[in-house]
């Protein structure tokens, strides 16, 4: 049965920073791809104007990748403006009106998630959310508790096929690319499980600190604002079992065995962390206990994984920015020519930003009589030339009805029961120096003398 198109796209928070960074270019995206022929109703709270809020749209482009004047023009033929609070119902009749004849409206909640139930009960109310779609942005909650209480919200006006919770990591190319590269390479099948695959290790560094969102960073922490969300998602693409096909919800079913497989963390194998000066940053509590570091070890109890750990870090302030994986192969069973240890094994790295690389560790002879060998490493390094943008890719995804890419209830609550026990832990933070790989005590999580795997400059050039 063939998925309507929506012929409407509304969004809550016209005015707010989202739309300013990211909603713009990938409308203008839409637009000039030839992906977007609706009608865009802006809505924002009273006090503003059409014209206002076309000037705010062309700043946004002229800031965030530049204005296509064609493209530009058509925005600001279809854009519409509706004002006014979010509580009042007269808000939602005149969003409806606005929206004419449109039968499947697209309405995109880029606000705080305390606003939802007044936006979604005023939708229903207006007649406006009769077999329309909904976007809303992460954080899907807190915890949990609050996750599900989410969830009751959005129910009780849309059904969950037509609830689409955006990520944009999942957009981004090298994600895709990493899902790519484990289903269409045949070579990888026999080798990927607990009999050849000693670790892996993901590690996700930012190079900056909080960057005067200090009040906001107060209120999730590095476990909530990445590994919750991005990394358990990175694992789940990872460690995931091919799908029985190719629509969403196989994809989406094979993500949720996965989770559901994931041992909830232990807080004896998680180390949280706060760079120095962190406690200086406005709206940031002098006695702040917020972590600004993890490092944790994940299980994932299946035939596949059982006894493999998943290492996961994650910080600010740190040496590099980049988001790296490494899956370390065990070492030949025995010896025949020179002895290799478990750092000189074989590998895959996956680096997923700011470069995308997919590359193999390997051993090749050195030149000589002797029979001992030196690392090598087979790099794939992609050109991002040409690459659409996370929202792009999935602003037009939803508007097709397309929820490949976007996160289903049961897979949030199932992410949240593994980072639930270490929420509620007393685990201390632990000081750490800018510009370090975090506390001295991460080192101890991962086993063996081997350790992190540090990501270091790519030097590659490009294929």
């Amino acid at each position: 049965m063939a998925v309507p198109e929506s012929d409407a796209f509304v969004f809550f928070g016209a005015t707010g920073d989202l739309a300013y960074k990211q909603i713009f270019p990938a409308l203008q995206a839409l637009i000039r791809g030839g992906h977007l022929d609706t009608p865009i109703i802006g809505m924002a709270r009273a006090g503003w104007t059409l014209d206002k809020l076309r000037d705010r749209a062309r700043d946004s482009l002229e800031h965030h990748g530049g204005v296509d004047a064609d493209a530009f023009a058509k925005l600001s033929a279809r854009l519409k403006y509706v004002g006014g609070d979010y509580q009042d119902p007269a808000t939602y009749e005149r969003l409806r009106q606005a929206l004419g004849g449109a039968t499947c409206p697209l309405h995109y909640l880029a606000i705080p998630p305390s606003m939802f139930a007044a936006v979604v009960q005023g939708l229903a109310k207006a007649g406006c959310a009769e077999n329309a779609r909904v976007i809303v942005e992460k954080p899907f909650g807190r915890d949990l508790a609050s996750a599900q209480a989410l969830d009751r919200t959005l129910h009780d006006v849309f059904p969950e096929s037509a609830v689409f919770r955006i990520d944009h990591y999942l957009g981004k190319e090298a994600v895709q690319n990493l899902l790519y590269f484990r289903f269409a390479n045949a070579f990888l099948e026999p080798v990927w499980n607990r009999n050849f695959i000693d670790s892996v290790q993901i590690t996700m560094a930012e190079s900056f600190g909080v960057e005067g969102r200090g009040s906001f960073y107060e209120e999730v922490g590095a476990v909530r604002d990445v590994v919750q969300n991005h990394l358990l998602q990175v694992i789940a693409l990872l460690a995931m079992d091919a799908p029985t096909g190719r629509d969403p919800d196989a994809m989406r079913a094979e993500k949720l065995r996965l989770f559901r497989a994931m041992r909830p963390l232990d807080a004896k194998q998680v180390v949280r962390g706060q760079f120095r000066g962190y406690r200086d940053e406005p709206g940031v509590a002098p006695d702040s206990q917020i972590e600004t570091f993890a490092a944790l070890c994940l299980h994932i109890d299946t035939w596949r994984w059982a006894g493999v750990p998943f290492y996961i870090r994650t910080g600010k302030c740190l040496p590099i920015t980049t988001t790296e994986v490494i899956v370390d192969l065990k070492c030949p069973p025995v010896a025949i020519f020179d002895e290799i240890n478990p750092a000189q094994s074989n590998y895959f790295r996956f680096r997923l930003s700011p470069e995308v690389v997919i590359s193999e560790g390997a051993r090749v002879k050195r030149p000589g009589e002797d029979m001992v060998g030196d690392a090598v490493e087979l790099v794939a390094r992609h050109s991002l030339a040409g690459e659409k943008s996370p929202y792009e890719r999935l602003l037009g995804d939803a508007i097709r009805g397309d929820a490949t890419l976007f996160t289903r209830d049961d897979v949030v609550e199932a992410a949240w029961r593994v980072v639930d026990p270490i929420l509620r832990s007393a685990v201390p933070v632990e000081e750490y120096e800018p510009g370090t790989w975090g506390p001295a005590t991460a080192r101890a999580v991962v086993a063996g003398e081997e350790g992190w795997h540090d990501p270091k400059p790519e030097e590659t050039a490009p294929c």
